[in-house]
C-alpha cells in the first residue's frame, strides 16, 4: 500500500464491497486516482457476498419512499449493468427476471398497501389465488391468496462480486485487501489521513462503504451513526434447473432458485453483534420453510451454510452524504436487506456528491443530519 510518502489517490474507499466497487468505477471513469481498502481478505466478502440477490425490497410498500427510490433505480439499471460486465470481464452475474411470488401468511398479510405500492410504483402485479399458484410454481403449497410480480429480478451476488473486482483488476484501481482502518484522522474540521492495519495513507476525500462496521469507523467523529449488525443465515440447496423457477417470499423466509438449480433460502434475522456463526438451529429452521413451502425440497441436501452481517439502520434508510463535521469525509452505509438493490443508485448518488456534480436523487432523504424521525432500528 502507497504512504504518506507516495502520490497520495484522490479518493480512498474504505470497503470493498459491491457498493465500494461501483463507486470507485463512477470514480475512475470522471478521472480521480482511486483506492480501495478491504478489512477482509478479499472484495465482497461480507454482506455482499451473503445475501440473496433479489433486486427488490422484501415487502417494499412498508419502507419510505427514499427506499423505494433508490431501489427504483437499481432496477433500471441492474440489465444493462449486468450485461457490460459480463462482457468487460467474462463473468456473467446472472441478472434474470424470474419473478418473485409472494404468499398471505398470518405473519406477513398480504393487503390492500401491497397493491397500491405496486400501482403508485408501476410494478407489473397480479392478484392470484390457489388455483393460480401452481400454474407459476409446481409443488407450491397453497396459502389461499398471492401476489406475482414477474418483472421483479435478481442477481447471483457472488458472481456480481466477483465480476466487479476482475472490473477493477483490469481498470488497475488497487484493492488493499487485509487491510483495516484504525482511526480516521482529523484536524481542524479537516480529513487528514488514515491510520491502518498496514500503514497511514492521506487522500483528497474518503468515503466509507463499510456496510456493518461504518458505524464504528465514525464512532469517534462526533456524528453518530446508527448503523448495527443484524445477522443473518442461509442454507443452499442443490437441485436440478428450472425445479424452482421464480422467487418465493412467505412472511419472513424465501426460496431463490439460480440458474445451475441451486435453491438459496433465506434468512434469519438476529441481533448477536459482529457474530457471524452459523447454527444448527438455524439451518434446521430455514430448511423446514422451504419444505413448507414446497415438500418435494425435503429431498435436497443442504450443500453450504453460511451467515452475513447486514448493516442494519433506522427504518432502512441509508446515509449517504458528507459527514458535516469533517471536511473531505462521505458515507455510504446502512442498507440493511436491500444493500443489492440500492446499490447502483446510492453509489451513483454518492459519486456525484464526491464530484460535486448534480445528483441522479435528491441526498436530502440519506443525508447525516436528516431530520427524519428515527425511533428504532429495522
Amino acid at each position: 500500500m502507497k504512504h504518506d510518502t507516495a502520490v497520495s489517490p484522490d479518493a480512498v474507499i474504505v470497503g470493498a464491497g459491491v457498493i465500494g466497487m461501483l463507486t470507485a468505477l463512477h470514480l475512475h471513469e470522471a478521472g480521480l486516482r482511486v483506492t480501495l481498502l478491504e478489512q477482509g481478505s478479499g472484495p465482497g466478502r461480507e454482506a455482499s457476498w451473503a445475501g440473496g440477490g433479489i433486486v427488490s425490497p422484501l415487502f417494499p410498500w412498508r419502507y419510505p419512499d427514499s427506499v423505494n427510490q433508490l431501489a427504483a433505480y437499481g432496477q433500471r439499471h441492474y440489465p444493462a449493468l449486468a450485461a457490460a460486465l459480463a462482457q468487460a470481464t467474462g463473468i456473467d452475474p446472472e441478472y434474470q427476471p424470474c419473478g418473485l411470488l409472494m404468499l398471505d401468511t398470518p405473519e406477513q398479510p398480504l393487503n390492500e398497501a401491497a397493491e397500491a405500492w405496486a400501482r403508485r410504483w408501476h410494478v407489473v402485479s397480479q392478484s392470484m389465488v390457489d388455483a393460480d399458484l401452481t400454474r407459476i410454481q409446481p409443488g407450491i403449497q397453497p396459502t389461499g391468496r398471492a401476489l406475482w410480480w414477474p418483472e421483479i429480478g435478481q442477481i447471483r451476488n457472488p458472481r456480481l462480486v466477483k465480476s466487479l473486482a476482475a472490473r477493477l483488476q483490469q481498470l488497475k484501481i488497487p484493492v488493499h485487501s487485509d487491510t483495516a482502518v484504525r482511526d480516521i484522522r482529523v484536524r481542524a474540521g479537516r480529513l487528514q489521513a488514515l491510520a491502518t492495519s498496514r500503514g497511514t495513507l492521506s487522500a483528497g476525500q474518503v468515503l466509507v462503504t463499510a456496510g456493518a462496521w461504518s458505524g464504528q469507523l465514525l464512532a469517534g467523529l462526533g456524528r453518530p451513526l446508527l448503523v448495527e449488525p443484524v445477522r443473518g443465515q442461509m442454507i443452499l440447496l442443490r437441485g436440478q434447473p428450472g425445479r424452482v423457477r421464480t422467487m418465493v417470499l412467505a412472511g419472513a423466509h424465501y426460496l431463490v432458485p439460480r440458474r445451475d438449480g441451486r435453491i438459496l433460502v433465506g434468512s434469519t434475522l438476529e441481533r448477536v453483534g459482529f457474530d457471524k456463526t452459523p447454527t444448527a438451529e438455524a439451518a434446521e429452521l430455514l430448511l423446514g420453510k422451504a419444505v413448507a413451502l414446497m415438500p418435494e425440497l425435503g429431498e435436497l441436501a443442504i450443500e453450504h451454510h453460511w451467515a452475513g452481517l447486514r448493516p442494519g439502520s433506522p427504518v432502512g434508510v441509508p446515509y449517504i452524504g458528507p459527514v458535516p463535521e469533517v471536511e473531505g469525509l462521505f458515507v455510504c452505509a446502512g442498507h440493511f436487506r436491500n444493500g443489492i438493490v440500492m446499490a447502483p443508485g446510492s453509489a451513483a448518488l454518492i459519486a456525484a456528491l464526491l464530484l460535486q456534480r448534480t445528483p441522479p436523487l435528491d441526498p436530502a432523504p440519506y443525508a447525516l443530519n436528516r431530520s427524519a424521525v428515527e425511533e428504532s432500528i429495522v
